[in-house]
């Protein structure tokens, strides 16, 4: 039986935004790679087994700055299909926390309504790891949450399908709190579900509307960054920061993105960048965080890829004109 609607002011959104995202080619944080890799190892597969073909390994499941490409977790999945093929996409869903989206799920948490943290998830949803791209309309008295599974890969289509509605309602629910909510979810058929719309005026019990701003401001900068570059120009930089403690060959990094280093040159000029400036790029980026965090010389030359902490100091004077004991 569905909960009593809850006694408060209609304030729900009259139409929601648009996806942020038309496509599932978008970068994310390594947490839903790791996400997977747990689920399974709880049934036996083995974590080089599920990472194979990746390139990433368990040093990077575990680093917080991590990112990954979509191609990148897309072979987790395939991995773990085809070592676990009892896993379904439902049961990964329900692993799914806000917490495990970030700054995003802490956003939603401190959301005022559930129509507002609808809306944000929207306008953040590059900043999950959905390969279907979620959308939501009103019809009538009810809300329908539908997932574009177009353009997905065939073979793990269904499996993604699956896990990406059970996710979205999970942290519904989750962010209602309680086990208030909308009380009938996914029944594990189709590219939708249903939830009556009086819900979205819910007041969630973690709003908190300075927290919630902070954490959309968290969410603009994680995004605007990547929403500015060109395609190959993020993919790049995302396999440069993975490979860069060993020099980040550019080899290394065309080979993982299935190209010789002709056509990687090719493709970052045509996207109006080199290799070596988006490798300085990233090796500035990083360093600027780890400086900052009281790092030694030397340990940031060695997480840079450097030789010796003098390579570094000549690079960091060549991007700003000073020396790192300056910055």
């Amino acid at each position: 039986m569905e909960p009593t609607s809850p006694s408060v002011e209609p304030g729900a959104p009259a139409a929601f935004e648009p996806p942020a995202a038309r496509s599932w080619r978008f970068s994310r944080h390594v947490a839903g790679t790791a996400l997977l890799v747990a689920v399974g190892s709880e049934h036996g597969v083995a974590v080089p087994a599920l990472l194979g073909g990746t390139g990433l390994g368990p040093r990077d499941l575990a680093d917080p700055q991590r990112e990954v490409t979509a191609e990148q977790e897309l072979r987790v999945v395939r991995n773990l299909l085809a070592a676990a093929p009892e896993v379904t996409g439902a049961r990964v869903g329900a692993a799914y926390h806000a917490s495990t989206f970030g700054p995003l799920g802490f956003a939603l948490l401190s959301s005022p309504t559930l129509g507002e943290a609808a809306n944000l998830a929207l306008r953040f949803i590059d900043l999950s790891f959905t390969f279907t791209i979620p959308s939501a309309r009103r019809e009538q008295d009810e809300v329908v949450v539908a997932v574009d599974d177009r353009g997905v890969p065939e073979d793990v289509r269904q499996f993604l399908v699956e896990r990406d509605l059970t996710a979205i309602w999970t942290v519904l629910r989750e962010i209602c709190g309680s086990g208030a909510g909308p009380a009938d979810g996914w029944g594990g058929s189709g590219t939708s579900f249903r939830f009556a719309s009086r819900w979205l005026d819910h007041p969630l019990p973690q709003a908190n509307t300075h927290a919630c701003a902070l954490a959309e401001a968290l969410c603009r900068d994680l995004v605007s960054p990547r929403r500015g570059r060109h395609g190959i120009t993020e993919q790049v930089r995302i396999l440069v920061a993975q490979h860069l403690e060993r020099g980040a060959p550019m080899a290394d990094v065309a080979a993982g993105l299935g190209l010789s280093e002709r056509s990687l040159r090719r493709r970052l000029a045509e996207a109006q960048t080199s290799y070596r400036v988006v490798l300085d790029d990233v090796r500035s980026g990083i360093a600027d965080q780890l400086l900052a965090e009281g790092l030694l010389l030397d340990d940031v030359a060695r997480r840079l890829g450097y030789a010796e902490a003098s390579s570094l100091v000549v690079a960091h004077r060549r991007w700003t004109g000073r020396t790192p004991r300056q910055a």
